[in-house]
């Protein structure tokens, strides 16, 4: 049976891309449920800005950790079975958050979060690359802009956990009506209960994530060329080198992702400079992943006429603006501007990856997708140096936390320059 180069997904693989589909929003949640517990530790454990950023560090090296093991497990087997030990690695992880709770150690939260992302860099080595080959190469950076729009859905989820269930509940965010913090310090028995309120959401979803596996355990997947090649490291590794879209695209993939981290931990950070609680700061950080979605979906349409490269200019240069409007701006005018950034980044992560991959052989795509998976490691380092700016305080007449928003410009500005190379490099080419 050929495939229709104009058909998003051909008819064949319609079941197994809704089931890989859904995925993206499993990831999508732990990633937001994530970020607003830097600073809930930093309460709880009453400990610096840049040491909760640990928690990033954690999570995001999980990832850069797991990612080059996940491209040969599953160029050695299947990507279903990747998909099935990326699902178990997340379910271990989130259930790590029970002893976690009990001992009441950051440390151990930490790893219990290295071990979940062990689960997420297989989920997201193994479904990238794999819903690129369900369908027509022509069409492959919008399917796979079509299926990233579902990592938001995710978030939001994830996110509304965060806003409704955990924040409003954490004894150590309880203030005065000043907005000034009531509890300073907390109590064993405070600090008990705060960390059950982390818990209980990461328990709930480790449940679902062992539904999940048993419904890709007991369905179809079709094998795709990629799971019958087997790998030759040294050739794989000389021939992804030596293309430079894609080398290039690795680089830029470190700075998106680094930038998309930032962004959503800090805006409570943000928020908190104004007074903001960190239950109402987190409704910002749910307005934002709302503009995320809207416009990865209306991203994904306007390439039907405008090439991914051309628009990834044109969105990397809004966030740009947006940030240096954050940094600029002190008040709620700052924090909009702030939110407003996600609107530019939500065509980012698969751009880049579909772009990095488009001249990418078929044998060399585990592989290569793997590196751009371990490019998620830009989210541990960046942040714990966004912290140690904010701990600051005050820079010249700003506020330090607006000030740390010039990580995440340098970034947008890496991620421009990598969408004008590719678009430069066609015009050459031509």
């Amino acid at each position: 049976m050929t495939t229709n180069p104009r058909r998003l997904v051909e008819r064949r693989y319609l079941v197994p891309f809704i089931l890989i589909t859904s995925l993206f929003a499993l990831w999508g949640f732990a990633n937001d449920i994530t970020n607003p517990l830097v600073a809930a530790f930093k309460d709880i454990m009453n400990i610096s800005t840049a040491q909760a950023s640990m928690v990033q560090f954690a999570f995001y090296g999980g990832y850069a950790t797991m990612a080059l093991p996940a491209a040969l497990f599953i160029r050695r087997y299947s990507y279903k079975s990747g998909i099935l030990l990326g699902l178990g690695l997340y379910a271990v992880g989130a259930f790590l958050f029970i002893p976690a709770a009990a001992f009441e150690q950051f440390s151990f939260f930490c790893i219990s979060l290295y071990v979940l992302t062990f689960g997420l860099a297989f989920l997201e080595t193994t479904a990238n690359p794999y819903i690129l080959s369900l369908g027509s190469k022509e069409t492959s950076t919008r399917r796979l802009n079509f299926a990233q729009a579902f990592n938001p859905v995710g978030s939001l989820t994830g996110m509304g956990v965060a806003s409704f269930i955990i924040l409003p509940n954490l004894i150590s965010d309880e203030r005065d009506a000043s907005g000034q913090l009531i509890h300073t310090t907390l109590t064993s028995a405070e600090r008990a209960h705060d960390l059950a309120v982390i818990r209980d959401p990461y328990v709930a979803i480790g449940l679902v994530v062992l539904i999940m596996f048993i419904i890709i355990a007991i369905a179809k997947m079709p094998r795709v060329q990629n799971d019958e090649n087997k790998i030759d490291f040294r050739h794989t590794l000389a021939r992804l080198w030596q293309n430079k879209p894609y080398r290039w695209g690795v680089v830029a993939q470190v700075f998106y992702v680094a930038a998309q981290i930032m962004v959503w931990t800090f805006i409570i950070q943000y928020a908190d400079a104004l007074g903001i609680s960190k239950a109402t700061a987190q409704t910002y950080n749910i307005i934002a992943m709302g503009l995320a979605l809207s416009f990865r979906f209306i991203g994904t349409y306007l390439m039907k006429y405008i090439r991914p490269a051309r628009l990834l200019t044109a969105f990397g240069i809004g966030a740009m603006g947006c940030t240096a409007a954050t940094i600029l701006i002190h008040g709620i005018a700052g924090l909009y501007f702030l939110v407003a950034i996600s609107a530019f980044m939500s065509i980012m992560f698969p751009s880049i990856y579909g772009i990095a991959l488009e001249k990418v052989e078929e044998t060399d795509t585990s592989l290569g997708a793997a590196f751009l998976v371990m490019a998620i490691v830009g989210g541990a380092l960046m942040p714990p140096l966004q912290g140690m700016i904010i701990d600051c305080g005050t820079i010249g007449w700003l506020p330090a936390v607006n000030v740390s928003f010039v990580l995440p410009l340098g970034c947008f500005t890496i991620v421009t320059l990598y969408a004008l190379y590719i678009l430069r490099r066609r015009r050459n080419l031509k």
